[in-house]
């Protein structure tokens, strides 16, 4: 077992933050015990009441919102409440609706954060033969991409320097399809993908969408990707101690598997891959101790809803609780997921 990790501290390069919004000015930090960084990708969602998930990025600037659970293009810099990416967290100002607002008065809200590299140089990565604009946060595994579609076949550069297992997709000037992809056994790039904007598992794309395996340079893409559509794409590749991604098979019982990760997850995403069941998403911040019952769902609007059965984080990996029937256990069924850390195993204390 590694016993030196690249992020030994996932504090510096992953949050989960909770807040009230107020409608008007606020800044909020995202250090835990002093320790913060600053955030390049920032995925917004109303705890307390219906609103839209809200993604918004460096590279494409603070107003610039996407919703997840929605297949709307970009909204235009304007009307979302996120003014600023600062050192240790964001500045908000206003109370909109619109794309979805990430600080309505009296509203809760968690605001999950990635570090990728901070500014850059538009068209800054020819690795491809799209030029792409990316800021790479190496150590971590995180980058954030844009760039244009040329509705035909094409490789995207990514900026990594390691092949990403979990990218997700979105077209910005017009509307469509979330479209990701999340390496495991089951998933074949040149047929496969999921969607965040719907519940459907495993979707067969016929080359389309993915083409084949991401490489340490690029991405490959199809046709799907229009001629003259501006994307956005967020990579994410497996660090350990800090981030893993794979799949599990439920058993349908309360007693339920565990995943070995390698450290104490802070976030965790979890899709069925066989049946068409919601999104689910868990965090440390809005459950501060087992089970993780809190569950938002990245395809769909709704409040914060708290399972009955969730999931307990573990100093190196996590449990499953759910007996059948509770959307990621059933037994025999294949599930994804996607995991990042607290602690690595070797600095995690249980909870």
């Amino acid at each position: 077992m590694a016993t030196t990790f690249a992020v030994p501290d996932g504090r510096v390069a992953m949050a989960a933050t909770t807040y009230t919004g107020n409608g008007s000015t606020q800044s909020i930090s995202n250090a835990v015990n002093t320790v913060s960084f600053q955030p390049d990708f920032i995925w917004f969602k109303g705890r307390n009441t219906i609103t839209n998930h809200l993604a918004q990025d460096v590279i494409r600037g603070a107003g610039y919102g996407l919703n997840p659970n929605a297949t709307n293009a970009e909204a235009n810099g304007v009307g979302t409440g996120l003014t600023a990416f600062g050192s240790s967290g964001f500045s908000l100002s206003g109370d909109f609706s619109g794309a979805g607002s990430c600080n309505s008065n009296g509203i809760t809200y968690v605001g999950w954060q990635w570090k990728a590299g901070g500014t850059v140089t538009a068209g800054n990565n020819t690795a491809g033969t799209i030029t792409s604009t990316v800021s790479a946060n190496t150590t971590a595994g995180f980058s954030v991409v844009t760039y244009t579609g040329t509705g035909a076949n094409a490789t995207v550069g990514h900026g990594l320097g390691v092949a990403p297992s979990l990218m997700i997709a979105k077209s910005r000037s017009g509307t469509g399809a979330w479209v990701i992809a999340l390496t495991y056994s089951g998933f074949t790039y040149s047929s496969d993908y999921f969607q965040f904007d719907a519940n459907a598992k495993r979707t067969d794309g016929a080359s389309t969408v993915w083409r084949t395996a991401p490489t340490i340079t690029v991405f490959s893409i199809g046709s799907s990707f229009g001629n003259g559509v501006t994307y956005v794409n967020y990579c994410w590749a497996p660090i350990a101690g800090y981030s893993a991604f794979g799949s599990y098979t439920g058993n349908g019982v309360a007693d339920g598997p565990f995943i070995y990760t390698g450290f104490r997850p802070r976030w965790l995403m979890i899709k069925s891959s066989t049946v068409a069941t919601n999104w689910y998403v868990t965090d440390s911040s809005r459950n501060t101790y087992n089970e993780e019952k809190n569950v938002l769902y990245p395809n769909d609007s709704a409040v914060e809803y708290a399972e009955p059965y969730g999931i307990d984080y573990l100093s190196n990996g996590f449990k499953i609780r759910a007996p059948v029937g509770y959307g990621n256990n059933n037994s025999g069924e294949t599930y994804i997921y996607a995991a990042f850390a607290e602690n690595p195993l070797k600095y995690a204390n249980a909870r």
